[in-house]
């Protein structure tokens, strides 16, 4: 494996600026997220490392040498798509195959075979080698895709958004075999989603993304906990962060300059009436089971927060509400850290 590292890097289509002045790097055997939604500069992030776009400006360097000019094939890097690019005619063991043959890199079909094999056993797809990719499942075919990147044994792996055409449980099922098999066999990946859950199981770390400029870089937990901007925040959290004018909490502490209030399940606390200063009325209640989503009304604003399914709760109610160290963000948007009191 190798580190891949980013500096300075601009890239133009016309009038859009699809990746502004982006450094980054990602550590051998990291498991590194870009997160943000289309249109971010994910995708043209991974197709510039690849060298399938040249940077306007800034280089690419790969285990500490310059490929900023070198063109994909001598780049040693394996790419997983969205759509899982299968040769239908072929068998799985052929797809897995069909990397350590081509003319690049000819390798001798006794280590073909014993790779392909190591490879399915890893995926658990050993028992599909002689099935046709078109008689495979969904989440049999995105396996076969990501093993034909793991049968190269790259310097990097990169994953644009490998799991978004799956159901929800397959794309569990596979978000827990990839960290598995990341941590087994110490990959470097650079995996890119639109997706907050995949980005909090997978990564050791995030970078969130937005029109092309890197926000915020940190572990799932620096990211959540604490967010350098309000844009930050919301894109990590279900149910999504909540959003207060600092006007409407007057009696609430918080830091000088702050303007918004962001506020997270756990910072908001419900009791029944007992003369609070903050109360609130339960518009609507969702049950989900091991928890209900409360939706309240407080001084003509929603809140979404989470509860017990046994706290008596009801549309209508009037409910005491305490606030336990929300986020505070200025008029830019850009977090106050001071924490509340």
């Amino acid at each position: 494996m190798a580190d891949v590292t980013l500096r300075n890097v601009n890239k133009r289509f016309g009038a859009v600026e699809a990746v502004r002045d982006l450094s980054l790097t990602v550590s051998d055997g990291e498991f590194l997220v870009l997160l943000g939604p289309s249109g971010a500069g994910k995708t043209t992030t991974l197709r510039l490392i690849t060298g399938l776009e040249s940077p306007d400006a800034g280089s690419v360097m790969i285990d500490g040498r310059d490929v900023t000019h070198d063109p994909p094939g001598s780049r040693d890097i394996a790419f997983v798509f969205q759509q899982y690019s299968l040769y239908p005619h072929l068998t799985v063991y052929d797809n897995l195959a069909f990397p350590l043959r081509s003319p690049a890199r000819r390798v001798a079909e006794p280590i073909i075979r014993k790779r392909v094999e190591q490879t399915a056993e890893l995926l658990h797809i050993a028992s599909k080698l002689n099935n046709r990719a078109t008689r495979l499942s969904g989440g049999e075919m995105q396996r076969v895709a990501i093993g034909r990147a793991l049968v190269r044994d790259p310097s990097i792996y990169l994953m644009d958004e490998p799991l978004s055409s799956l159901d929800a449980k397959l794309r569990a099922e596979l978000r827990l075999e990839l960290k598995r098999i990341q941590i087994e066999l110490g990959a470097t990946i650079l995996y890119v989603t639109h997706d907050q859950v995949e980005a909090m199981t997978m990564a050791s770390r995030i970078g969130v993304i937005r029109d092309g400029q890197l926000l915020q870089l940190g572990t799932p937990r620096e990211i959540y906990e604490s967010p350098s901007s309000s844009y930050v925040a919301s894109r990590l959290g279900t149910p999504q962060i909540n959003f207060l004018p600092a006007r409407l909490l007057a009696d609430v502490a918080m830091p000088a300059g702050t303007e918004t209030v962001g506020i997270r399940t756990e910072h908001l606390q419900l009791a029944a009436r007992n003369g609070g200063q903050m109360v609130g009325r339960v518009h609507r209640v969702e049950h989900l089971g091991e928890q209900n989503h409360i939706h309240l009304d407080y001084k003509g604003e929603t809140l979404v927060t989470l509860a017990d399914p046994h706290q008596p709760l009801q549309a209508g109610q009037e409910v005491d509400l305490h606030l336990v160290h929300p986020l505070c963000f200025d008029r830019t948007g850009q977090r106050i850290a001071a924490a509340v009191h």
